[in-house]
């Protein structure tokens, strides 16, 4: 059941969790537009990691976020698990989330990351589909893109990470807001003063069911509020990101 992923679950597995869908609904109630409103407070473009079908339930969210200026990313066609899916089935998931996305948005996906990661066989899949520039599927092992080979060409990875994550204040061992503030800030200064030498890339990822509370959101804008702060910081779209590295180190 997909609400274990933020709190567990006391109903059994055949059994609606009611308590844990509403915790999921608030973020697209209301968390998803505090987010908004913040970004655009700080003159801030995102991306929106989202399914097709969430996208398709909440048409209103799908044309603010392309509005606004954000960008769409693939996160399947609902939040399930890919890497359990056989070739088939991953390539059907992957054609209905693009289709779903380009509906509902009026933009294609042009990056993709499923739910835990990708099987082997996503980015052979990506590449067939067409259209993508780049994935982050499971990768969580640079703080730069970089290029994998994918059917003989090299393909853009483009890192994600788990550290900077507002899962943190949900699923034990990370504290609330003020731990979640100190690890966007900690990682911030470190990777800001190794940037002096080698630009350096940081991803702060955040659930609109998360922070788009009240108190998670109040410590994001206190981060944002920091960060703006400094010279040489550019907050970008993970797809504005792609371009760049593909545009300055071209894969050979």
């Amino acid at each position: 059941r997909e609400a274990t992923a933020d709190m567990a679950s006391p109903d059994a597995l055949d059994q609606r969790d009611l308590v844990g869908e509403s915790f999921f609904e608030y973020g697209s109630r209301v968390g998803v537009w505090r987010l908004l409103d913040l970004m655009d407070k700080h003159g801030i473009k995102c991306t929106f990691l989202a399914t097709g079908l969430a996208l398709e339930r909440n048409p209103a969210v799908a044309s603010e976020i392309t509005g606004r200026g954000h960008e769409p990313a693939g996160h399947g066609y609902r939040w399930i698990e890919h890497h359990s899916m056989d070739r088939d089935q991953e390539r059907e998931s992957i054609a209905k989330a693009v289709d779903a996305i380009r509906r509902t948005t009026g933009e294609r996906p042009l990056g993709w990351m499923p739910r835990y990661g990708s099987s082997l066989n996503t980015r052979e899949l990506l590449v067939e589909e067409g259209g993508f520039v780049y994935d982050r599927c499971h990768a969580l092992n640079d703080d730069l893109p970089y290029y994998q080979r994918v059917a003989g060409k090299p393909w853009l990875v483009v890192p994600y990470a788990n550290d900077i994550n507002d899962g943190r204040a949900f699923r034990g061992g990370g504290g609330g807001p003020d731990d979640f503030y100190n690890v966007m800030r900690y990682s911030f200064d470190t990777l800001y003063a190794e940037g002096a030498a080698r630009p350096k890339m940081m991803t702060v990822a955040l659930h609109c069911r998360v922070s788009g509370r009240p108190a998670m959101a109040y410590v994001v804008d206190r981060f944002l509020r920091y960060a703006t702060r400094f010279p040489d910081v550019w907050f970008a779209r993970r797809i504005d990101i792609a371009r760049l590295w593909l545009a300055q180190f071209p894969g050979v």
